[in-house]
């Protein structure tokens, strides 16, 4: 399975931060934002990964990363989306490198306490689909939410205003190479983008889609609150951990 970080967008909820940088190349903490996905793949035992980035500042990342010897990798992979549109606009420029292979794929501000690796091994034995992974929030108007009816998904809302649950989808999927023909059938959104949200309901229309709850804590860091949350909750717990 190969991995798909996407990292662009303007960051506009994060200004003035973002005026002059990309919002994944903000400090956690410690470590530049974009490590802890990273790190979240590699922990997985994902090590054939792409980043998708975009704007002015996108060469900062070959200078921040290389080639990824830091992780223990051989190579990263980079990628480029022009202008604005949309998560799965940017997942759709993954095609070529996915080359038919299943994915999973993760925002570039979102930052776990522990791992992804029994999410990962359940996808490689999943047949054909898309796993979703699923995590209680406070504030799930925020998010995509799981609209549940016993043990099955039957449909995500992005952000409701009266969310029928607290159950929020956080930013990592694990896909199969029908996902690029599902962005490619997508229509803009009010928005004038192409949602993930839209790309997960139709593997939930097709009944291909699975999903698990994350233990342990799950934050983005797309807002000054939440990436003031995310840097006190690394440094106080740390996090991508590898055990359970």
């Amino acid at each position: 399975m190969k991995g798909v970080i996407l990292a662009g967008g303007l960051g506009t909820r994060l200004h003035p931060l973002t005026r002059v940088t990309n919002k994944h190349l903000l400090p956690v903490y410690d470590k530049p934002m974009i490590y802890y996905p990273i790190q979240t793949l590699v922990n997985a035992g994902i090590r054939d990964i792409l980043v998708v980035t975009g704007g002015n500042n996108a060469g900062d990342f070959l200078r921040l990363l290389g080639n990824g010897k830091e992780f223990g990798l051989e190579e990263i992979h980079y990628t480029y989306q022009e202008g604005e549109g949309g998560i799965a606009q940017a997942l759709g420029l993954a095609e070529h490198f996915a080359d038919g292979e299943k994915i999973c794929v993760i925002l570039g501000d979102n930052l776990i306490e522990k791992n992804i690796v029994k999410a990962a091994r359940d996808f490689e034995a999943q047949p054909e689909g898309a796993k979703i992974i699923l995590k209680e929030v406070p504030d799930p108007q925020r998010f995509g939410v799981a609209v549940r009816d016993g043990d099955r998904v039957v449909e995500i809302l992005e952000k409701p205003k009266d969310p029928p649950s607290n159950l929020a989808v956080i930013g990592i999927y694990f896909y199969d190479e029908k996902v690029f023909e599902i962005v490619k059938g997508l229509k803009p959104s009010a928005r004038g983008e192409l949602e993930i949200t839209d790309v997960n309901n139709a593997y939930i229309a097709r009944g291909t889609m699975t999903w698990e709850i994350l233990d342990g804590w799950w934050t983005d860091a797309g807002t000054i609150a939440s990436l003031y949350r995310a840097t006190r909750l690394v440094a106080e717990g740390g996090a991508n951990k590898m055990d359970g």
